[in-house]
């Protein structure tokens, strides 16, 4: 059989993508294949931040084009193409920004706002363009966590924002417009407007994703965000104890009422191991996420440990991810991004920008 470009796709359908679960082919992830004399050269086009895994998928496309017959050399480009994706029926979608996750949680005490600065830092490590904008209101932690909580945005034109930088990502919070020993006494809709104005008049930069770290609760400022915001998915953390898992039940519920769908469950502090013995322990309770996400049917994301390097270097400014990227609870947390990006790429893509707009006047 001579070697062409169908007999090169065909032979690709075997390779399954392992974050996917899905062959390249059948996902149209393989673009431009070209033969000529025994060179074979193809495109793979990943709909979801994968900068780690571009060598393994690689290989095995390369494995599999070896294996017919006149194969002299393969030349295979690997990239990311994020696009933009549904949500919620009605509303638009933010200028310069792509996506947004919002990583909640029924209540506060679990480890919500670590998660989602590691999420986001992971996803930036992976090769996304990613901003993170801290919601809560009357306990910012972000400006802490990233290490910026002295410096202040600047604006150009009076009107709006530009986000702050570190460790590569964008961000937005209250946090950096009032002092640190401010409290904020203000109700819900004060709240609400200071948080719609922080996520709308801010120059947000290109980004594939936005992280919303939302407060805990699921009260006004939570029910407002959810409905005017272009929410693509949501992410719930919780912990393995039964009442994080109640409130976490109530934050679920909500994001399904307002019709954004749930990317999956992140379940903290799940195992305790002793640093000096090396003992394990679930001092939360094992196996409520899990649980959970069996009785809604909805993707269990990965576990953290309740780790003290986890809570040192989120004080300390850098976040884990940042800190220690190739250790183990690294890779967790980029295991964990990888599980959302691809969640994601998965949602229907955001065709609003195809529509002309539709003016009606009288003549």
């Amino acid at each position: 059989m001579s070697l062409t470009a169908e007999a090169v796709t065909n032979v690709l359908k075997s390779v399954v993508d392992p974050n996917t679960g899905k062959d390249l082919v059948s996902s149209r992830c393989i673009k431009g294949v070209t033969v000529n004399a025994g060179q074979v050269k193809f495109m793979v086009e990943l709909g979801y931040p994968a900068r780690s895994q571009f060598d393994d998928i690689r290989a095995l496309c390369a494995t599999a084009v070896k294996t017919l017959e006149g194969v002299e050399s393969v030349e295979i480009e690997v990239k990311s193409v994020i696009v933009a994706h549904a949500v919620q029926q009605g509303v638009k979608l933010l200028p310069g920004v792509k996506n947004i996750i919002a990583v909640a949680s029924g209540k506060g005490g679990v480890g919500k706002s670590t998660t989602a600065a590691n999420l986001a830092l992971a996803l930036v490590a992976e090769g996304a363009s990613v901003g993170i904008l801290d919601a809560d209101i009357y306990g910012p932690s972000q400006p802490q966590m990233l290490g910026i909580g002295d410096k202040r945005p600047e604006s150009y034109d009076g009107k709006s924002m530009e986000p702050l930088e570190a460790h590569g990502l964008q961000a937005m919070s209250i946090g950096f417009l009032v002092d640190v020993e401010t409290p904020m006494v203000w109700r819900g809709p004060m709240a609400t407007q200071a948080l719609t104005q922080l996520l709308k008049e801010t120059n947000w930069r290109d980004l594939d994703y936005l992280i919303i770290d939302m407060p805990p609760g699921t009260g006004d400022i939570q029910l407002t965000l959810s409905q005017s915001v272009p929410v693509t998915g949501a992410v719930i953390v919780t912990t393995p104890q039964d009442i994080a898992l109640l409130d976490a039940r109530k934050g679920l519920k909500m994001f399904e009422k307002v019709g954004v769908p749930i990317v999956g469950v992140v379940e903290n502090m799940s195992l305790h191991i002793c640093s000096k013995c090396g003992h394990e322990e679930h001092i939360f309770g094992s196996g409520g996420g899990q649980k959970l996400c069996e009785d809604y049917n909805i993707p269990f994301l990965g576990a953290l440990p309740l780790d003290m390097q986890i809570r040192k270097e989120a004080d300390g400014g850098a976040p884990t991810v940042v800190t220690d990227p190739d250790g183990r609870i690294s890779s967790i947390y980029r295991d964990i991004a990888r599980k959302v990006a691809v969640k994601v790429a998965d949602k229907a893509k955001d065709m609003s920008h195809k529509f002309p707009s539709i003016v009606i006047q009288n003549t």
